[in-house]
Order: structure tokens, then C-alpha cells, then sequence
């Protein structure tokens, strides 16, 4: 296929993701029915953004003009994509990187998330026979010239071992952050109230950990949070709110909560499901620059940062890691 003709293809798929085809919502169903943390709404939200941000025609023309990517690509590479599996095809854009460059996949889907991706890939096949010669999936890894695996720092370890010596991106844990000053609007909070809520606070986009002035008043934001109240109809989630509740008063620690989220001061970014972390600041400008250099920070919202509300939203370069995905595969 041609460049156009993989660009085409992919906004049909965005145009068959936004439909209400019998087949794709019953994929979705039992996508949800296989991994209960992907409840219908957050399938529909990560599908949406697919189609909205990576999807779209232009968007998709100008993102491959600006890596020159060619016509057809003189020496396609077989690369391998470990897909990870903590929200709703996370995989997708590691994949639409290599489909778009021109060069064969090979995917090994997370056993959490690999219905959605699947019913796609087969999609494409039905419309475009030739498909099959460059995107394919397989249970282990072995004899690609490339690879991207993302997973936590455990499995990037192995990785490492297996991969190191190919050209590669190895992706481990990470996390998003907010820096607060104290006089955000009831609709700033509202717009980081999904920030930290969309997805159970699964995703490395989700806010884990908020920066706040000493002396914050932390009820307005615990206020609208209740938005979120229902999240404690999920068996999955209300098990690890009460779970960590419970750590929380059987270790005498201070924290603050609305029945369905906790707030508790820690210095760690990285919080458990049902939990967010604050850490108090002096100076803002030293927070900011220590969380430019950290490499535990996916992103940081906040005035001077990504927007409220947008951290879930990445473009077609807002690359996981701020590693350029794209750059690497036109380089290989």
C-alpha cells in the first residue's frame, strides 16, 4: 500500500469506531465482560479520543509529511510492539506509528486488553486483503528487527534482556502530576477531577499526585470530585478504596476523603487506585523544574502546564515517555 492508502484506511477505521455497527458495540461489550475495569464509558472515551486526535484526515497528513515519510517505504522493517493493557487500546498509537511508516508489525497484545485490538486489525484485513503481509499478531516476540515494549519496571527489565541489543524503546512506569496554586475555578476542578478519575486513575496520563500551596483547602476539589461518587459500584474499585481506607486508619494516618476518594499526604507520585497524593510546596518554579527532570512524570497539569482536563487527550505527537516514536521508526 501506498502512504495515502494506509492513511485512507486508517480513517475508515475512525469512521467504523464512531459508528453503531452491531458488531463493533458487541466487541466493546464483551471487551468490558473480559477486563471489568473497562466499564463502557471509558471504552468510549479512549475511543473517541483515537478517533478524534489520531484519526483524522489532515491530522494524519500532516503528521507524516513532517517525518517525510515516504510513498512506500524502500526497506520495510519488522518491528515488534508489546502492547500494555491498563486502559482501553493504550497500544493503538504504537501501532498506528508503524502501520502509517510503512513498516510490518508484529503484535503481542496484553491479555487484558486484546479484544478491541483484534476485532480492529481483523477489520482492516475484510477491507484491505494486503493488510495481512504487514500486521500480525503472535504470542512471543522473536526475530523482529525493531521493537517497542511498554510495561512496568519489572517486565522492562526483561525487555531490556531480550530486546537490548535491537534497536528499540523499552517503556516502564510512569505517572502524571498537578501543580495547584490555590486559586483554580470550580471548572478548572472539575476539568482535573477527570484528570485524575478517567480510566479508575489506571492510565500514566491519569493525576496521581497534586503539588498544593501550604495551607490549601482541599474541599472544593473534594466537592466536585463526587461526581465520581458511582466509581464504588464497581466491586474492583470500592475493594481498593475500603482496602487502602482501611491501611490508612489501622496506621494512624491523617487523610481526607468523600466516600469514594481518599487524599492523604505522601511524597510519592505513584498512588494507589481509589488514591490520590498531595505534597505541599514553598516554591512553585523549584516543584516545576525538579518534575521537568524526573523521569517517573509522564506529564504535569496545571497553568503551567498541560491544561486541566487534557491530560487524557494526547496528540499524534504527544509521544509516551517523550520519546519520538515515530522519529525511531524512520530512522531504523
Amino acid at each position: 500500500m501506498t502512504l495515502q492508502e494506509r492513511i485512507e484506511l486508517m480513517v475508515r477505521l475512525g469512521n467504523h469506531m464512531r459508528s453503531e455497527d452491531m458488531d463493533w458495540q458487541a466487541v466493546k461489550e464483551r471487551a468490558y465482560r473480559e477486563n471489568a475495569w473497562f466499564i463502557p464509558e471509558f471504552i468510549d472515551a479512549a475511543v473517541a479520543g483515537i478517533c478524534d486526535q489520531f484519526l483524522d484526515l489532515q491530522k494524519l497528513n500532516t503528521w507524516a509529511a513532517s517525518y517525510q515519510v515516504p510513498d512506500e517505504q524502500p526497506a520495510p522493517k519488522t518491528v515488534g510492539l508489546v502492547m500494555a493493557g491498563n486502559i482501553p487500546l493504550v497500544g493503538f498509537h504504537d501501532f498506528l506509528s508503524v502501520f502509517i511508516s510503512g513498516h510490518q508489525v508484529v503484535i503481542k497484545p496484553s491479555s487484558k486488553d486484546e479484544v478491541l485490538i483484534r476485532y480492529l486489525v481483523k477489520k482492516l484485513y475484510e477491507w484491505e486483503i494486503t493488510v495481512q503481509n504487514v500486521v500480525s499478531f503472535a504470542e512471543q516476540l522473536k526475530g523482529c528487527d525493531a521493537y517497542i515494549a511498554t510495561g512496568s519496571n519489572n517486565s522492562g527489565r526483561y525487555f531490556e534482556y531480550y530486546f537490548g541489543r535491537y534497536p528499540h524503546i523499552i517503556r516502564r512506569n510512569r505517572t502524571s502530576v498537578a501543580v495547584l496554586d490555590g486559586t483554580e475555578t470550580l471548572e478548572e476542578l472539575n476539568a482535573l477531577a477527570d484528570d485524575i478519575q478517567w480510566y479508575f486513575g489506571l492510565g500514566c496520563r491519569n493525576i496521581t499526585q497534586l503539588y498544593v500551596p501550604e495551607n490549601y483547602d482541599f474541599v472544593p476539589l473534594l466537592d466536585v470530585l463526587r461526581k465520581y461518587a458511582y466509581f464504588t459500584d464497581y466491586h474492583k474499585y470500592k475493594h481498593n478504596y475500603d482496602y487502602h481506607l482501611a491501611l490508612l486508619i489501622m496506621g494512624s494516618k491523617y487523610y481526607m476523603n468523600n466516600d469514594s476518594i481518599i487524599l492523604t499526604e505522601n511524597s510519592s507520585p505513584f498512588s494507589p487506585v481509589s488514591q490520590v497524593h498531595y505534597t505541599f510546596y514553598t516554591d512553585k518554579a523549584q516543584v516545576l523544574a525538579t518534575l521537568s527532570a524526573s523521569e517517573e512524570i509522564q506529564c504535569v497539569a496545571g497553568r503551567d502546564g498541560i491544561p486541566f482536563g487534557k491530560a487524557q487527550q494526547p496528540g499524534l505527537t504527544d509521544y509516551a515517555d517523550g520519546v519520538d516514536t515515530m522519529a525511531f521508526l524512520m530512522g531504523l
